[in-house]
């Protein structure tokens, strides 16, 4: 199960997402999402368990918990939605 993890302190790690989860069971991958231009986290992360059992007892222990001096929300990640095209983006009035 892929498990959403919000609210977490820009000083969280991979290592302090997977330490926390693996105290409820065994944990594929942990990751903290890092925003590609300034190479700092973007606030969020996820979490990868293959047991079902397990993930969910993790979203119900860890959801309002602190981790790293913040208050974490936990909860199992939803597919991304397609977004259509912006129509803002590209080279403006042609100005190249």
């Amino acid at each position: 199960m892929n498990i959403f993890v919000g609210n977490l302190s820009f000083k969280a790690a991979d290592s302090d997402l997977r330490q926390a989860f693996e105290a409820h069971g065994q944990v594929s991958s942990a990751s903290v999402i890092m925003d590609k231009f300034t190479g700092k986290s973007r606030g969020f992360g996820f979490v990868e368990m293959p047991n079902e059992a397990e993930a969910k007892a993790a979203i119900e222990a860890l959801n309002n918990s602190d981790l790293v001096g913040r208050q974490i929300r936990v909860n199992e990640a939803r597919a991304r939605e397609e977004r259509a095209p912006r129509a803002d983006r590209g080279p403006k009035n042609n100005r190249w």
